[in-house]
């Protein structure tokens, strides 16, 4: 089971609420004036400013997430830890997940978090790279976007090191996006889903950068709009999980 962790929020920002809100109309005024307060009004006046800012920045600014798998290399290594902007594809009600601003629409090439489809519960992050209406077709490791080619520039061979070390070996391309430049990694004879599709409307193509290593779109679907969570933005941390270290140049890199 999944701890619901803004559910948390929302429930103890009301229950300190209406505890300082109860003191303030009722308790209060009927205490002794050398009285002191009682616990529970000590603790939820101390922590009710501290949790509403925690829920207001998650909610609507920003959001931290880990990276667990290498599906997004090499933009995104496992051990990143990457903040979401909350606010690009509108502002949400938190646990309801309703829309309340609409802001922007994702464009392709965008790196966004969003909300598994098989499983709600999860959050799976990969590349837009097929919007709505759009025609998505790949095939020989190579996508085309309504009949157009996006062109791969070859860098070299990937090498990695400690958590990265499994994609050492695989070919290093730089994807152009319709504008959007980003490198994503191919593995020569590896078999990956081909194929065809067409986006419906109000759902979107993701794919993952390490192509032949991405359970994406072309294994579990569309992701429907209702689903996104936020656009990806910066690295603020990375933390190797084989070798034990923090990879310090990594800090503070815009994902692109």
């Amino acid at each position: 089971m999944n701890f619901d962790f803004p559910l948390f929020l929302v429930l103890a920002t009301l229950i300190t609420g209406l505890v300082v809100l109860a003191d303030r109309l009722w308790w209060r005024p009927r205490r002794a004036p050398d009285a002191r307060e009682p616990v529970v009004v000590e603790y939820s006046r101390a922590f009710f400013p501290v949790i509403l800012a925690v829920l207001v920045l998650r909610s609507f600014v920003a959001e931290p997430f880990r990276i667990p798998s290498g599906s997004m290399m090499p933009t995104l290594l496992v051990g990143d830890f990457i903040l979401v902007n909350k606010f690009t594809y509108g502002l949400r009600l938190p646990v309801l997940n309703v829309k309340v601003v609409p802001l922007h629409e994702p464009r392709r090439g965008d790196v966004v978090v969003f909300r598994y489809p098989e499983d709600p519960s999860v959050d799976y992050i990969k590349r837009v790279v097929g919007l709505p209406g759009d025609h998505v077709s790949y095939h020989g490791k190579v996508l085309r976007i309504n009949g157009k080619l996006m062109s791969q520039e070859p860098v070299g061979t990937f090498i990695g090191t400690g958590a990265s070390l499994p994609s050492s070996g695989a070919l290093e391309r730089i994807e152009d996006l319709d504008g959007v430049r980003h490198r994503i990694l191919v593995h020569p004879g590896a078999l990956s889903r081909e194929g065809d599709w067409v986006v419906p409307p109000g759902k979107y193509f993701v794919m993952g950068d390490n192509r032949d290593n991405s359970r994406d779109s072309r294994y579990f679907g569309f992701v429907p709009e209702e689903n996104l969570i936020g656009k990806a933005f910066v690295i603020w941390m990375n933390w190797d999980p084989v070798e034990h270290r923090v990879t310090w140049s990594r800090i503070g890199t815009i994902i692109e």
